[in-house]
């Protein structure tokens, strides 16, 4: 028999953001998202760095990196759910991780051939297991408790992700950016020609030695979540049913819209930070790698930005966050592209606590409603990811045409400022989809959760 003034009490109470038992795998899993932080980040400012290493690469094909690092994300995304869904989250989660640890240690090999695609192919390597992680990762977050709870326990999850993208901007910053230009000062620029693989080789080490580290740590995060028992989640069958799953979330119209505001999202953060180490110096006349100070207070910024939003979800709705947030970034952008100077730079370092909540505020609101087809559908939502292989060439080829210098020349104030027009583009989009989710209606029982 249930007391029944045991059952009022608990229908009454608020839904919990974590099962009582689940804090330490919930810390081991949030750790994940620390981990993929650090690797987005680290590789951001390469785009510039490999522009000094290898003479002939312009900004776009030097913004290749990005390419086939987010490119991964979208081949990898549904290879990863089926993964998942197939054997379990925490397998999807270790499968990820190995190929994260292999990434990184392809890079020494790619620095002794001293040739550019190598190095994309390790940057793939390396992003399909981070790909294959987020696509475990963020549903398994969600499911780890109420639906009610789900979008705050994913922003509380991801806020492990901009400590992680502090630490990756400062291994950047000091293992990399500072040791180029140290080396770079002590570079004859008349050194003979014989010389020019030796220094290439020493600036490509200088490179790769901070993704040997991680490679190194990521093998004992591996062990510390293949030896703990982790929640399961039951599934009605682990059959994918694929074509019957995509068909149901085609007809989701939140979901879909989600999975393009996640694209242009996705798209609108690796512009804003990737270029960064352009506009910056550009504007203020500093280095490179004083730049990234910078950028580490505008991650600290996100990070700080994503605690406070994911405390603010118990008085205020996350879509209504988003929305707001998303015009406040496309504000501060203007700012950005018109007025530059420091005005410019602060309001470049604002949009970042702007952008805090809206990865996986997004995921949280398409994901709504998804039941069973939770799985496929957040492969779709780490898909979109592919935002960023795709506008950030594009911005690039935006400062190399408005650019006037020849490619060995930085670029002028002009070209950069006028490429931020497509992050600006991408909050529009985002404030679209932030008013819209307020609109609609979620059925908790539109999905079937059997098959």
């Amino acid at each position: 028999m249930v007391d029944s003034n045991s059952s009022n009490s608990d229908h009454l109470s608020k839904p919990k953001l974590l099962p009582h038992g689940d804090i330490y795998p919930f810390i081991l899993l949030a750790s994940c998202f620390m981990w993929w932080g650090i690797a987005n980040n680290m590789t951001d400012p390469l785009v510039k760095a490999f522009t000094g290493i290898f003479k002939d690469l312009s900004t776009f094909r030097s913004s290749l990196i990005q390419f086939a690092f987010y490119g991964a994300y979208f081949s990898l995304a549904i290879p990863g759910a089926i993964i998942t869904r197939r054997f379990s989250y925490k397998v999807g989660i270790l499968f990820g991780l190995g190929l994260y640890c292999l990434g990184c240690f392809l890079l020494f090999p790619a620095s002794l051939i001293q040739q550019f695609i190598p190095f994309l192919i390790s940057f793939y390597v390396l992003a399909s297991g981070l790909s294959i992680l987020e696509t475990a990762a963020n549903p398994y977050i969600l499911s780890l408790g109420p639906e009610s709870t789900a979008t705050q326990r994913l922003n509380l999850a991801q806020s492990f992700n901009p400590l992680g993208s502090v630490i990756g901007t400062l291994l950047c910053q000091l293992l990399i950016l500072a040791r180029l230009e140290k080396l770079n000062q002590k570079i004859d620029s008349s050194a003979a020609v014989e010389k020019v693989s030796e220094i290439q080789s020493q600036q490509l080490f200088i490179v790769i030695t901070p993704y040997l580290i991680v490679g190194s740590i990521i093998i004992i995060v591996w062990l510390l979540i293949a030896f703990k028992r982790m929640p399961l989640v039951k599934e009605p069958d682990k059959n994918v049913h694929f074509m019957a799953t995509f068909g149901r979330l085609l007809r989701n119209p939140n979901y879909v819209f989600s999975v393009i505001a996640q694209f242009f999202y996705v798209g609108a953060q690796l512009c804003v930070w990737t270029f960064t180490v352009y506009y910056i110096p550009a504007q203020l006349g500093i280095k490179d790698s004083d730049a990234l100070k910078y950028q580490t207070v505008a991650l600290i910024l996100f990070g700080v930005s994503r605690f406070i939003c994911t405390a603010l979800m118990t008085i205020i709705k996350p879509q209504n966050l988003l929305t707001a947030l998303s015009t406040l970034g496309g504000i501060l952008t203007c700012l950005v592209i018109f007025v530059g100077g420091k005005i410019g730079v602060y309001s470049l370092v604002g949009i970042s606590g702007c952008m805090s909540l809206m990865f996986p505020t997004i995921f949280g609101l398409g994901s709504r409603g998804l039941g069973g087809d939770r799985k496929i559908g957040g492969s779709g939502l780490i898909m979109a990811i592919l935002g960023a292989a795709v506008l950030v060439p594009v911005q690039a080829f935006i400062i190399d045409t408005v650019n006037k210098n020849p490619p060995d020349v930085a670029p002028t104030k002009l070209s950069i400022s006028s490429s931020y027009a497509i992050p600006l583009f991408c909050f529009i989009v985002i404030t679209a989809y932030g008013i819209f989710a307020g609109k609609v209606k979620i059925k908790e029982s539109s999905v079937a959760e059997a098959y």
